[in-house]
């Protein structure tokens, strides 16, 4: 285990994964039509795929330039995925929504307009 290691043969095991969740994922949305948009997905796994290739490198005692150049490709392919989801409203929200839910308390319950008894 320790030559997977010290080759970076580890990292190319981890590298064929994704590149196999990639196919099913592009595959299951083209069957289904749910799932990541495509692009959304690659530039995500993208940046992973470049920072796992910079610890390849790191691995493998490449020049600092090589590791610095595929950290780089991960900062510009997690910008690609970062930008569209900052443009969308629907992820500015982070998942909440403006409106309360009908379940739960808020304002318009009873609890806050209630009197104490003086």
């Amino acid at each position: 285990m320790a030559a997977w290691f010290a080759s970076g043969r580890i990292v190319d095991a981890i590298l064929v994964l994704v590149a196999i969740e990639a196919i099913v994922l592009i595959a299951l949305r083209h069957r289904t039509g749910r799932g990541p948009a495509p692009l959304a997905l690659l530039c995500n796994l993208g940046s992973g795929v470049a920072l796992m290739l910079a610890v390849r490198a790191a691995l493998v005692q490449a020049p600092w330039p090589v590791v610095a150049g595929w950290m780089l490709a991960s900062l510009v392919a997690h910008l690609g995925d970062l930008v569209p989801r900052l443009r969308s409203r629907e992820h500015l929200t982070l998942g909440r929504t403006a409106q309360a839910s009908a379940t739960g308390t808020s304002v318009s319950a009873g609890a806050f307009n209630a009197r104490p008894p003086s």
